[in-house]
């Protein structure tokens, strides 16, 4: 096995993209979610049906298809962080305590959990490993009415820098992308909600109107060739113009 990705959230949008866009170019792939990725008739895919809402599950969930990946020693493996849950939209004060936990397990402790299993499995490998943190522009700006996304985003940024930090220098490398605006059910999600729900509902309503949304393939095709076909800086985060 030359290189190998786990990859969550590949029922659609980003998810689904970076599974065709990485069996396109010969990767073994790993989709990782509650439901699978569309269509693909693949050897070199599995899927794994796990709920990213339950964050204590992922240990039993993935370890036995981690630790298999890395006895088989692969030149390059990777975690692509992609699941989130832009729920609950609302402002604070109207939030309920169990949107609030969801949002922070889908968004954050199970992309926290799935990196320490891969970190775990793959200790004192001689394996190249990298981790991808999906995040958003919302990590550092406040938007009315998406207060948990943001809060959750701006975590898993500190995850990145975190993952940089106490594994530096041993072959492995913890990104954050910031992938832009792309054409994906999130975005149809937001700019459906109300105004009362949303303050900001224009802002997404906007970037339709305007025609800014970026088709998931092309985010995965740079995604792939940008930061996981090429060097990258450990603890960085890059943004989609950077693609």
């Amino acid at each position: 096995m030359e290189r190998i990705a786990f990859v969550t959230g590949v029922s659609r949008g980003l998810g689904a993209a970076l599974v065709d866009t990485l069996l396109a170019q010969h990767w073994q792939v790993v989709g990782i979610g509650r439901h699978d990725a569309p269509g693909v008739a693949s050897p070199r895919y599995r899927f794994i049906g796990h709920d990213l809402a339950d964050p204590r599950g992922v240990p039993a969930a993935v370890g036995t298809a981690l630790a298999d990946a890395a006895r088989q020693a692969p030149a390059f493996a990777a975690l692509v962080n992609n699941a989130a849950f832009a729920g609950p939209t609302g402002v604070f004060g109207r939030l309920a305590a169990a949107d609030i936990a969801m949002s922070l397990d889908v968004n954050l402790a199970a992309p926290a959990a799935l990196a320490d299993a891969f970190c775990r499995a793959f200790a004192g490998s001689s394996t190249k490993r990298r981790i991808v943190n999906v995040s958003s522009g919302a990590a550092e700006r406040p938007i009315a009415g998406a207060g948990m996304y943001c809060v959750a985003k701006a975590g898993l940024e500190m995850l990145t820098r975190m993952l940089a930090v106490e594994h530096a220098g041993d072959g492995f490398a913890a990104i954050t992308l910031r992938p832009g605006i792309i054409d994906t059910g999130m975005q149809t999600y937001m700019r459906s909600q109300s105004a009362e729900v949303l303050p900001s509902v224009d802002l997404f309503r906007g970037f339709h109107a305007s025609g800014d949304l970026v088709p998931a393939a092309t985010v995965a095709q740079k995604l792939v060739a940008r930061l996981l076909d090429a060097p990258v800086t450990s603890g960085r985060t890059y943004s989609y113009a950077e693609l």
